[in-house]
């Protein structure tokens, strides 16, 4: 079965900090660019960071500084290190792994992070 599955999402305050993880299972994970997209309530679902299998990466403006992505290819996960963190950052954050070799993306189910004191 191809699954992505996140965790590690919770409350925090502003200016704390919290670690996702996702964790990838029935591809070869290597091959896959990974990404974090999120998705706050009314609002469209924006990219957060991506990672390519040899470990580029990018970031959305509003990312930029604070947040980290990385990938353990012997483990078949991704991560997304969150630092110092805003309001703005409360959203349902997702999994997303895409290759050239096929057509389709592959989401996770989601984590919520909420941001808030």
């Amino acid at each position: 079965q191809v699954q992505l599955v996140e965790s590690g999402g919770g409350l925090v305050q502003p200016g704390g900090s919290l670690r996702l993880s996702c964790a990838a299972s029935g591809i070869i994970f290597s091959l896959y660019v990974m990404k974090w997209y999120r998705q706050a309530p009314g609002k469209e679902r924006e990219l957060v960071a991506g990672i390519t299998g040899d470990d580029k990466t990018n970031y959305a403006a509003s990312a930029k500084g604070r947040f980290t992505i990385s990938r353990d290819n012997a483990k078949n996960a991704v991560y997304l290190q969150m630092n110092s963190l805003l309001p703005d950052d409360t959203a349902v954050y997702y999994c997303n792994a895409k290759s050239d070799l096929d057509p389709y993306h592959i989401w996770g189910q989601g984590t919520q992070v909420t941001v808030s004191s």
